[in-house]
């Protein structure tokens, strides 16, 4: 989120937009980026009769189908709710993320009243892209997972990163070895290690300047994360070129098209966390990776045409600044 307010911040200056973050400050309009503890300034701000656009992302789910300890069970459903009350009370004009996250808020809270748009996240393509620092290792093929957070509940997708990596081994002849990128806890790290078949590389959380180097550093990019919203880290990983696996789940399915990856059925409910089909996933991993400069070629022609961040850019702009 962080990442993403400084990056729409400095796109909004290069087009002459003065920007301020003092809701209680004369403007055209308000952008919220999912929620905010804040609502007072908001709701004044409304009525005030400045247009509110409130950017939705996903919801928390997880908790409820899976045990993570009280104190995030109510962490998760607060965000939950302070998301639902602007989108009910506050925003004039909703912006989701992808065509996935709109079903699934119509869905849980009702139709919302107000006008809507979906525009899908996008990056500069020119900070992310093929060429540049990063080697892939030799004698060794590298499947790479990057999430900010493994916990939470949200260590399935390791889990399944782990069992392809030895499927992939296994039984189609490559040497593999998976990178984990993002925040684990040390008694998660030692459990995945024990029951790890293949090289583990973890870096542990990264500077997000150092994501396109690693990206570079892989030969295809694991998207573990179940029913996601709109994956920054995909949407990097196919700017560089690097072909993304993953479960045809959530807003994955409007990222990843053609041959710039492959998603196949989870094989199961994922809405109720049972176990994936990791052999028909590896069955795809497999025809990437034998043909993997035509994938790389794929992914990174699809993020051009689909995913750049002047695109993003105009999306926003329009339900900002347009009746």
């Amino acid at each position: 989120m962080a990442s993403f307010r400084q990056k729409f911040q400095a796109g909004l200056k290069t087009r002459g937009m003065r920007v301020t973050h003092n809701p209680d400050e004369a403007c055209d309009a308000i952008l919220v980026i999912g929620g905010t503890r804040h609502l007072l300034p908001l709701w004044r701000a409304r009525r005030r009769g400045t247009r509110i656009v409130q950017r939705l992302d996903g919801m928390n789910w997880v908790h409820r189908r899976r045990s993570t300890g009280i104190r995030h069970f109510l962490r998760a459903e607060y965000g939950n709710l302070i998301l639902s009350w602007i989108r009910s009370h506050v925003a004039t004009h909703i912006l989701y993320q992808s065509e996935f996250s709109r079903r699934w808020w119509n869905e849980r809270y009702g139709d919302n009243k107000y006008a809507y748009s979906v525009v899908l996240n996008g990056i500069d393509l020119s900070e992310y892209g093929p060429e540049g620092t990063g080697s892939r290792p030799a004698g060794r093929t590298r499947l790479l997972l990057v999430e900010g957070n493994l916990g939470g509940g949200y260590d399935m997708g390791l889990e399944s990163a782990l069992q392809l990596a030895e499927i992939l081994t296994r039984r189609h002849g490559f040497a593999m070895e998976v990178m984990v990128v993002g925040k684990i806890g040390e008694r998660m790290r030692a459990a995945a290690e024990s029951a790890s078949a293949v090289p583990v590389v973890w870096t542990g959380p990264v500077a997000h300047e150092r994501i396109p180097e690693i990206d570079r550093s892989a030969h295809m990019f694991f998207s573990g994360d179940l029913n996601p919203a709109c994956p920054n880290s995909a949407i990097e990983a196919l700017a560089c070129g690097l072909p993304v696996l993953a479960f045809d789940t959530g807003a994955l399915r409007e990222l990843v098209l053609g041959d710039s990856g492959r998603l196949v059925p989870y094989g199961g409910d994922p809405w109720r966390l049972e176990k994936p089909d990791v052999s028909a996933l590896a069955e795809a991993g497999a025809e990437i990776l034998r043909d993997r400069a035509r994938f790389s070629t794929a992914a990174r022609s699809h993020a051009e045409r689909a995913l750049g961040l002047d695109r993003m850019m105009d999306g926003y702009l329009k339900a900002l600044l347009e009746e």
